[in-house]
């Protein structure tokens, strides 16, 4: 059975999107499909030091008539580089592994002028980082047709996918009578309750940026996903509370 997962590419997502990842066997970013504005395709939160969060948005030139692979960055307005640097710095100067994250996410911003380029690089990269290595490919690459539930099981069969993994937020709207007539079988993730790691301040957030865990444990970030599931013992389920995939 080959299971896979589609979700749209996200700025530095939070650490279910990468658990959602380890528990496919292909993972496609759909970057065809349009664009969503103040959405996770391009911010995400971290903490700060007085126990709130904060936004990082990487600025974009952007209407919602826009596929998600060709919005561009919008670097005109304002060095964005350098305030995200500035921020992390500001919150987290005492967390011992700052500097590599810093290190990873100038580097990539360096080299994309468009947002899904760097979602993509920055989510890969951050894959590595925690041992994944589930196989990755963009769904502008695959050429599928139709749209919503339709678009969904052509990019799967594709892939010579047998078995569907979503995020549990398409449980309203998807139609699993389609999914049944393709003989594709339809799960839906659960997320568990995440190991809890030291923050830079309280009350514990566990639905930050994955670059908060990076900055916090660094290394040890990959032994923080919860339990890595066996083939064949995928988690489907019902939501839990966090970033929406």
């Amino acid at each position: 059975m080959t299971t896979v997962g589609i979700i749209q590419p996200n700025f530095i997502p939070w650490r279910g999107y990468f658990d959602f990842i380890r528990d496919v066997d292909v993972f496609v970013f759909l970057d065809d499909v349009q664009y969503t504005t103040r959405d996770w395709r391009n911010r995400n939160r971290i903490r700060t030091r007085d126990g709130a969060s904060r936004w990082l948005t990487v600025p974009v030139r952007a209407s919602r008539s826009d596929l998600i692979r060709d919005v561009e960055i919008d670097s005109s307005t304002s060095d964005w580089c350098a305030t995200h640097a500035r921020i992390l710095k500001e919150n987290y100067r005492a967390s011992p592994f700052l500097d590599e994250a810093l290190a990873m996410l100038e580097e990539t911003y360096a080299r994309h002028h468009r947002l899904a380029d760097l979602d993509v690089d920055l989510c890969q990269r951050v894959m590595a980082r925690l041992k994944i290595s589930t196989p990755t490919v963009r769904s502008s690459e695959l050429g599928a047709s139709g749209a919503k539930d339709e678009r969904l099981i052509d990019l799967t069969r594709r892939l010579g996918g047998t078995r569907y993994l979503s995020g549990p937020s398409a449980k309203g709207y998807i139609q699993p009578e389609l999914w049944d007539a393709a003989g594709i079988d339809l799960a839906y993730k659960t997320y568990p309750d995440y190991p809890i790691y030291a923050q830079i301040a309280e009350p514990f957030d566990p639905h930050v940026s994955i670059i908060d865990l990076l900055i916090m444990v660094g290394d040890k970030a990959a032994d923080l996903l919860g339990d890595q599931p066996g083939e064949g013992s995928r988690r489907p389920g019902t939501r839990r509370a966090g970033q929406p995939i």
